[in-house]
C-alpha cells in the first residue's frame, strides 16, 4: 500500500508531497491542471520509462520516492533478498531520479537497484490501469493471472510450478548425461589403455626413490667395500681396534675403583661407548657381507626406473600423482558402466513427473475453464452497469508448452458492438474502455485468490472518460467496493464519481514567477463541497451547486 507520494522537478510539479490512506483516493482537478502526473509519476517510480522530458524545464533531474507498507508475501521478501534490498518495520522506501540527458537510477531502502528490479517489485506494490499502462492488460501472463486469481488456483499453481521446476531439472539431468555418455564412450578405450599400462605397472608408493639408492649401491660396490672393511677394521679387527683400546680403558680404571671408588663413574661412561662400537661393528660386518657385484640386478632396477619416469611423463611429475590419477580413471570407467543405471533412474523419474505434472495441470484446465465461463458473465454483468450494455466478453482458452503455470494460453476477447466477433483487448477497446474493463475485473475477482487482509494499491486513471449520469455513479460505487479491503487511487473529472471518496485531493495550477506549478491538496469539510461544487458548475460556483454537492456526499457516504 502507498503510503506517501513525493515529487520534485516532474513536468510542472515543482515539489508536492501527498500522504495516501487506505480506501478510495480520488483526485480532481480542472481540465490540464495536470491530474494525470500524480499516477505518471508513480509509473516511473514502479520501473516506467524515464525520459528527459519529464524533467521540469531549468531544473537538472526529476525525483519521485515513495513510501510502500509491505505485504507479508514469500516472493516479495525472495526479491528484496535477491537485490539486497532491506524494508525497516515493514515500510518500503522507492526512489527514481531522472536527469534532464535522460538518464535515470533507481534506489530501494537506501541500496541502488535497476529499473528491472523495480518492474519486478511492481506486481507486489500497485497495479495500475491508466492511460499508459493499458499494455498490462494485454498480457498475456496478466490475462492468466487474472483468471487463476478468480479460479483461486494459488494452492495448485504452488504444486504444478514445482513440479515444472523438478521436470525441467531431470530433462536437463538426462541431456547432460548424454553429453556425458557420448564423450565418455569417445574415451572409453583411451581410459582402459591408460588402466592397463599403469596397473601392470604395479606401483608403490615411494619405489622410485628407493630403486634411485639401490642404483647408486650397485654402481658403487667396490668403494663401499673399501670404505665398510676399513672401518670395521679401526673399530673391532685390528689388533689396536677402537674396541681392544676401549677394553684396556675400561680394565685398568676397575682396577683404580678397587682401591678408590670415586673413579667409578668413568667406567659407567666407557661401558656404553663398548657396547656402541660392539653394535656398530656388528652392523658393518653384515653390510659387507651383503654387498656383492650384481651387474643382472643393476640393470632390472635402471629399466624399472626406466618405466616409472615414461609414467610419469604421461600421467603426472610423481608416483603419487600417477596413482592419483589412476584412481580416476577408475571413476570414469565405473561412471560408464553406471551411467545405464543412472539413465534408466532419471527416465524413470522424469515419467514420473510427467504423470504428476499432467494429471495437475489438467485439475488447473478444468478449474480454469470453469472460472472463465463464470468471470466473463460476471465482467459482462459489470460491463452492462458501465455503460457497455451491448459488450461480449469472452476467454478463449488453448492448450501450449509446459510451463510453472500449467499448459494453457489464456486471451481475453471483447466485442463492444453487438453481432462482432469478440477481438483481443488491444484491437477493440480504447484506453478509457479498457479502464472500465479492468475496473470491472478487478471488482469481479475482488477477495478472491488472496489472504484476507493484505492491501493492495490499484490506480485507475480515464476510468469514467465517456460516462456520465446514473454510469457515473455506478463507477463510484464499484470503485468504493473496490476500496473496502484496498487502496484505491483514482483519477476522475466527474462529481457522481469524487462524491464517493473516503480522501479527496484537488490538483491544481498556478502561476508564480512568470513559471506554471501543479500543486496537491488534500481536501476536508467545506473545501471538498467546495470542490464538488466546481465540478457540477464550472468556474462560478453556485449555491445551488454547493447544495448539490453536499447532498452527494452524504448520499454516497450512506450508499
Amino acid at each position: 500500500m502507498l503510503l506517501e507520494l513525493a515529487v520534485e522537478n516532474y513536468a510542472v510539479v515543482e515539489k508536492a508531497r501527498v500522504r495516501f490512506h487506505r480506501g478510495l483516493n480520488l483526485l480532481t482537478g480542472e481540465t490540464g491542471s495536470g491530474k494525470s502526473i500524480v499516477v505518471d509519476a508513480l509509473a516511473l517510480l514502479l520501473g516506467g520509462r524515464a525520459s528527459g522530458d519529464l524533467v521540469r524545464a531549468g531544473a537538472e533531474r526529476a525525483r519521485v520516492s515513495g513510501i510502500f507498507e509491505l505485504a507479508d508475501d514469500p516472493s516479495l521478501a525472495e526479491l528484496l533478498a535477491s537485490g539486497g534490498v532491506e524494508a525497516e518495520d515493514g515500510e518500503l522506501v522507492l526512489e527514481r531520479e531522472v536527469l534532464a540527458n535522460g538518464k535515470s537510477r533507481a534506489f530501494a531502502g537506501g541500496r541502488a537497484v535497476t529499473a528491472g528490479w523495480l518492474r519486478d517489485a511492481a506486481p507486489y506494490l500497485g497495479d495500475i490501469h491508466g492511460q499508459n499502462e493499458q499494455q498490462r492488460l494485454f498480457s498475456a501472463a496478466v490475462q492468466l493471472a487474472t483468471l487463476d486469481e478468480f479460479a483461486d488456483s494459488a494452492d495448485l499453481l504452488l504444486l504444478v510450478g514445482d513440479l515444472f521446476f523438478q521436470w525441467k531439472r531431470c530433462a536437463a539431468e538426462l541431456s547432460e548425461l548424454d553429453a556425458s555418455e557420448r564423450e565418455q564412450l569417445r574415451q572409453a578405450d583411451l581410459w582402459s589403455f591408460q588402466l592397463k599400462e599403469i596397473e601392470t605397472t604395479a606401483l608403490k608408493p615411494q619405489e622410485d626413490a628407493e630403486l634411485e639408492n639401490e642404483k647408486r649401491v650397485l654402481k658403487n660396490v667396490a668403494r663401499l667395500q673399501e670404505n665398510a672393511a676399513a672401518a670395521y677394521t679401526a673399530l673391532y679387527d685390528a689388533p689396536q681396534s677402537a674396541l681392544s683400546q676401549v677394553s684396556a680403558a675400561i680394565k685398568r680404571v676397575e682396577d683404580l675403583c678397587r682401591i678408590d671408588e670415586s673413579m667409578r663413574p668413568v667406567i659407567e661412561a666407557l661401558r656404553p661407548a663398548a657396547i656402541g662400537l660392539q653394535e656398530a661393528a656388528g652392523t658393518l660386518g653384515s653390510y659387507l657381507d651383503k654387498l656383492e657385484a650384481d651387474p643382472g640386478r643393476l640393470d632390472a632396477v635402471e629399466t624399472r626406473l626406466e618405466t616409472i619416469a615414461g609414467l610419469k611423463r604421461k600421467y603426472g611429475a610423481t608416483i603419487g600423482e600417477v596413482l592419483a590419477f589412476l584412481d580416476g580413471a577408475r571413476a570414469r570407467m565405473a561412471a560408464v558402466e553406471s551411467s545405464a543405471e543412472r539413465r534408466a533412474a532419471l527416465e524413470k523419474r522424469r515419467t514420473g513427473l510427467e504423470r504428476e505434472y499432467e494429471e495437475l495441470s489438467g485439475q488447473i484446465r478444468a478449474r480454469r475453464h470453469r472460472a472463465a465461463k463464470e468471470l466473463a458473465e460476471a465482467v459482462e454483468k459489470e460491463l452492462g452497469a458501465l455503460a457497455f450494455g451491448n459488450t461480449a466478453f469472452r476467454i478463449a482458452m488453448a492448450e501450449t508448452a509446459w510451463s510453472e503455470r500449467g499448459a494453457d494460453r489464456v486471451e481475453f476477447l471483447v466485442s463492444p458492438n453487438a453481432g462482432e466477433e469478440p477481438r483481443p483487448l488491444n484491437s477493440a477497446a480504447s484506453g478509457g474502455e479498457l479502464s472500465r474493463i479492468a475496473l470491472a475485473l478487478k471488482t469481479c475477482a475482488e477477495g478472491r485468490g488472496r489472504p484476507a487482509g493484505v492491501p493492495r494499491t490499484l490506480v485507475f486513471d480515464e476510468v469514467d472518460a465517456g460516462i456520465g449520469g446514473g454510469v457515473a455513479e455506478t463507477v463510484g460505487r464499484r470503485l468504493k467496493k473496490l476500496a473496502k479491503s484496498n487502496q484505491v487511487l483514482c483519477v476522475t473529472h466527474l462529481p457522481q464519481v469524487a462524491s464517493f471518496a473516503d480522501y479527496h485531493y484537488a490538483v491544481t495550477k498556478r502561476e508564480t514567477g512568470g513559471r506554471t506549478v501543479a500543486e496537491v491538496e488534500e481536501l476536508v469539510g467545506e473545501a471538498r463541497v467546495r470542490e464538488i461544487g466546481r465540478m457540477l458548475s464550472g468556474r462560478k460556483v453556485t449555491e445551488e451547486a454547493l447544495k448539490h454537492a453536499g447532498q452527494m456526499i452524504r448520499a454516497s457516504a450512506g450508499g
